[in-house]
C-alpha cells in the first residue's frame, strides 16, 4: 500500500491480502475486504463488481488505519462494526462476542429439535436465550419462527444494549424482550418469566485454566465475562439444575458445548430430561446437546 501510488480496489485486495497472509493475519482475504468495504462504504460482493474503482487517497490512508489496528490482533468484526450470522448483518464491538459459524450449527440443531418435538406453544412459542450477547440467536429464532416470543438474557447491560440495537435493526424489537439477569442466580426463572418451550444458551464454558491458551485477539479484545467459568461446567450446571423451573414438560432444552463437555452436560440434564441428542460439527467435534424436558 505504497503511498503516492494510484490504486484500484482490485489491485489493493490483492496486495493486502498477500500482506495479511505473511503476516499470519487470521482470515486474511475476509479481513482485507471487510476493512476495504467499510472504508468505500460497499459489500464485499460489491467490491469485485468494481474492481476497477480506484481509490482516493483519503480512502487508502482511512484503510491504512484499519490494517493497522488488525496487525494489532483487533477482530475484523469489530474493526468493522459488524458480523454476519445465519445471513444477517448484526452490530458487535467489544461488548459482545463475535458471533461464530459454530453457533449457527447449535441454532439449527435447536430448531430442528424444537420442530420435531414441539408440543405446547401452538402457533407462539415462547423461547429463551440466556446469555444473549449480541442477540444473535435470540433475532434469528424471532426471524425464523415469526409468532414465537422470545425473551434474551444477559448478565451485562452493555450487551444487552448491543442485543437490543441489533432487534431494532432486523425489525424483530417488538417479539424480543430483554431481561438483565444473572443465570447463576436461584432467582434467575422467575426473572426471566419461565417457564418457556425451548430455552437455547451459548453459556461461558472455557474454563480459567484455559484462558492463557487462546488466540491473543481474543484474550486482548472479547469480553472474558462471556467466555469463562472457573471450571466450565458452572453455568451448565445452574441451568440444568433450573432446567424444571425454565423448560416446559415436552419442551427443549439445547446447550452449545465446549468440545471435552458434553459426558459432563448429559449426566447434568438426565434427572430431569430425556431424549437427549448430541450434536458433531464439521470438525466432529461435540458442539450442541439437546433434551426434552420429561
Amino acid at each position: 500500500m505504497a503511498a503516492g501510488k494510484t490504486w484500484e480496489v482490485v489491485g489493493l485486495l490483492k496486495t493486502t491480502i498477500d500482506f495479511f497472509t505473511e503476516k499470519g493475519v487470521d482470515e486474511a482475504r475476509l479481513s482485507a475486504e471487510l476493512l476495504l468495504g467499510q472504508v468505500l462504504g460497499l459489500r464485499r460482493l460489491d467490491l469485485y463488481l468494481n474492481h476497477e474503482r480506484p481509490v482516493s487517497p483519503a480512502e487508502l490512508e482511512a484503510f491504512r488505519e484499519l490494517c493497522r489496528q488488525r496487525l494489532q490482533g483487533r477482530p475484523v468484526q469489530y474493526i468493522a462494526g459488524e458480523a454476519f450470522f445465519y445471513g444477517n448483518r448484526y452490530l458487535v464491538d467489544e461488548r459482545v462476542l463475535v458471533p461464530r459459524p459454530e453457533t449457527e450449527l447449535v441454532l439449527e440443531h435447536a430448531l430442528d429439535r424444537f420442530a420435531s418435538c414441539r408440543l405446547s406453544g401452538g402457533d407462539a412459542p415462547s423461547i429463551l436465550d440466556i446469555g444473549t450477547g449480541s442477540g444473535c440467536i435470540a433475532a434469528t429464532l424471532a426471524l425464523r419462527l415469526p409468532g414465537a416470543r422470545v425473551t434474551a438474557a444477559d448478565l451485562s447491560a452493555d450487551a444487552l444494549a448491543v442485543a437490543a440495537a441489533n432487534a431494532e435493526a432486523l425489525g424483530v424489537a417488538d417479539q424480543v424482550r430483554f431481561v438483565q439477569a444473572d443465570m447463576l442466580d436461584d432467582s434467575f426463572p422467575e426473572a426471566v418469566g419461565a417457564p418457556f418451550d425451548l430455552v437455547v444458551s451459548n453459556p461461558p464454558y472455557i474454563p480459567e485454566a484455559e484462558w492463557a491458551g487462546l488466540q491473543e485477539e481474543v484474550r486482548r479484545y472479547e469480553p472474558k465475562l462471556a467466555l469463562v467459568a472457573p471450571e466450565g461446567f458452572e453455568c451448565y450446571k445452574a441451568i440444568a439444575e433450573m432446567g424444571a423451573s425454565l423448560v416446559r414438560s415436552g419442551g427443549v432444552l439445547c446447550f452449545e458445548l465446549h468440545a471435552d463437555a458434553a459426558t459432563g452436560v448429559r449426566s447434568l440434564v438426565e434427572p430431569a430430561f430425556c431424549d437427549i441428542e448430541v450434536m458433531q460439527d464439521y470438525a466432529r467435534l461435540d458442539r450442541a446437546l439437546s433434551c426434552v424436558k420429561r
